[in-house]
């Protein structure tokens, strides 16, 4: 583990941070007593190995690092400076935004304006989106593992996997989740969804509860892809969703899944998925073909440790030897 590079990072997404942990590096995360957004340590939720190390954030100015990963606008304009030293600040720096603009969808400049950062989308989408100013910006897709469950679709209804959906509304198609449930039967699981849905499933256990349902509904109009419809294809089961942002390059609609602007026609694809579980099976084959190619684990974090060495081989001479000190 000593010629492995050592990136800090704060606890935002939980399963991001899992895959992004499969590679050759060790990521290195802050925890306070009382836990806060960024501070939560491992956590319970996730199985991380050993590369996944925790600090004390009042620790944090006494360790080594070799770039610094922020992924929130809090990570750049504050924690920073709460728990890094200057010279920490002086290291290499990525910042992996995870959203499109949710201002202005095309005039909203970039928090980061800087041409000795690099700035990470997770979607073509996005970085497209998004006013990047002067700072180099790159896409690394989304990777996630293969599950050991498979795709049987024996239950006659569709799955939601959404965090919060009551509370987010619109953006992440509150109303037409509704809507879709006035004619098609749909589970709904998450954190906080309250008398909407089944509550949460913790991320091991996703892929098995799932699996059973005959399609995978996604009704967000504009958010990146989520690793939840990734991880769905992935599994094999069939992807109903609409033809908004990312996932409209990623599903083939009619072939992989099907994606539409118009919910009256999704609808009634679900109604061809219920009463046809062979031609939910296709399509669910030809999804997880699509993700098996396009979601790859060691090409996700192959990605990420090449942008990891380029960022610190090119930053080599800001490292003094007194850089280190505080």
């Amino acid at each position: 583990m000593d010629n492995q590079l050592k990136i800090f990072t704060w606890h935002i997404h939980g399963s991001y941070l899992y895959y992004l942990s499969q590679g050759n590096y060790q990521i290195c995360i802050p925890t306070k007593p009382v836990r806060t957004e960024g501070y939560y340590g491992r956590g319970e939720t996730f199985p991380f190995a050993e590369n996944v190390i925790e600090i004390s954030s009042e620790e944090v100015k006494n360790h080594h690092f070799d770039c610094i990963l922020f992924q929130t606008n809090q990570n750049f304009l504050e924690d920073q400076f709460e728990i890094l030293s200057a010279a920490q600040r002086a290291l290499p720096k990525i910042y992996l935004e995870h959203d499109p603009p949710t201002g202005h969808p095309t005039n909203t400049k970039h928090l980061v304006d800087d041409p000795e950062i690099a700035l990470v989308h997770v979607t073509h989408f996005n970085r497209l989106m998004w006013d990047n100013g002067r700072t180099p910006t790159y896409v690394i897709e989304h990777g996630v593992s293969r599950p050991a469950a498979a795709y049987t679709g024996q239950l006659e209804k569709g799955i939601v996997v959404i965090n919060n959906l009551p509370s987010r509304g619109r953006l992440l198609g509150l109303d037409v989740f509704k809507e879709v449930c006035k004619h098609i039967p749909i589970d709904l699981v998450g954190m906080g969804t309250g008398e909407l849905g089944l509550g949460e499933i913790l991320h091991p256990q996703l892929p098995e509860f799932i699996s059973e349902y005959r399609f995978f509904f996604n009704p967000i109009r504009y958010t990146s892809l989520g690793l939840a419809v990734c991880e769905a294809m992935m599994l094999g089961i069939p992807v109903v969703g609409l033809a908004t942002t990312e996932l409209a390059t990623v599903i083939a609609n009619g072939s992989s899944g099907y994606v539409h602007t118009d919910v009256g026609y999704l609808v009634e694809k679900m109604k061809l998925l219920l009463n046809d579980p062979e031609h939910a099976m296709r399509l669910g084959q030809a999804g997880r073909e699509t993700a098996l190619k396009k979601f790859d684990i060691s090409r996700f974090t192959g990605q990420w440790e090449q942008l990891f060495r380029k960022v610190v081989n090119n930053n080599k001479h800001l490292i003094t030897q007194d850089l280190y000190e505080r």
